[in-house]
């Protein structure tokens, strides 16, 4: 479903340093790695948010750099993008933001009331009250509530694809868990592929079909889930147990003098 092929990537520094890796049509698959290793920017050229200096991602047959305007378009019609901060408009009130995910394709045959079907539908589907947040602004959401609006405005659009960049970045353990719940229901009610870049290692395992680990702008592990925690490559049970011991002190509750 997603191919990206040989990708090189530089801002003033490399990031990316020939990555090749795939993903395949209906799984959920996890990037790991190391702050500044690429991932983000792996994730973003997938639907040219970024274009790499060398190399090409194919989503779905269609070449994303090289194939021109139409192909990319297609491609942004299949893909939707959950960003790491949610993203959402200041200016725009809940319902205005997610009905922003739907193609302007789409807009063109549907009228006024589906496309509020089609909004309230995707708020009921993370979790929040229609009736309660439509009319709210960014302002006055909570962290959690951006979030699952952010998912929102990217299933809207009905994707093959869900690509998900930190969703649980700056979320407590409880949050995060919710989320990741989130993410793997939406996974396999939508029945569409899903590609988590993220931080928390032990919650990508658990749901995730494969993952890959970045290291040095090249992939350096691909495999599933019980063959990553296997591995005997030193620099994999390295980024694991750090990973772990971070994990540990989030758990731990802040105290003071």
């Amino acid at each position: 479903m997603i191919r990206y092929r040989n990708i090189h990537k530089a801002f003033d520094v490399p990031v990316l340093r020939g990555v090749d890796l795939e993903v395949e049509s209906g799984e959920m698959f996890a990037l790991f790695g190391p702050s500044g290793t690429g991932k983000s920017v792996l994730l973003k050229t997938t639907i040219a948010l970024i274009t790499p200096d060398v190399g090409d991602v194919e989503v779905d047959g269609l070449s994303v750099h090289f194939g021109g305007r139409r192909a990319l378009e297609e491609v942004r019609r299949k893909v939707g993008f959950v960003f790491q901060n949610a993203a959402l408009f200041d200016s725009l009130n809940v319902f205005e933001n997610v009905a922003m995910g739907i193609p302007e394709s789409q807009l063109a045959g549907i009228g006024k009331g589906e496309r509020a079907s089609r909004v309230w539908r995707a708020l009921e589907l993370v979790n929040l009250e229609p009736l309660h947040v439509m009319e709210k602004l960014p302002a006055e959401l909570s962290g959690g509530m951006k979030k699952r609006v952010g998912i929102a405005r990217a299933i809207v659009g009905r994707p093959d694809m869900l690509l998900w960049d930190e969703p649980t970045t700056g979320l407590d353990p409880i949050n995060t868990a919710a989320v990741e719940r989130l993410i793997t229901r939406l996974s396999r009610e939508l029945e569409v592929t899903s590609l988590l870049v993220t931080h928390d290692v032990e919650g990508g395992l658990e749901i995730c079909d494969r993952v890959a680990m970045l290291d040095g702008g090249r992939v350096r592990f691909c495999g599933t889930p019980s063959e990553f925690r296997a591995s005997r490559d030193p620099v994999v049970q390295a980024f694991i147990d750090r990973a772990a011991a971070e994990a540990a002190l989030d758990m731990v509750p802040e105290t003071y003098d």
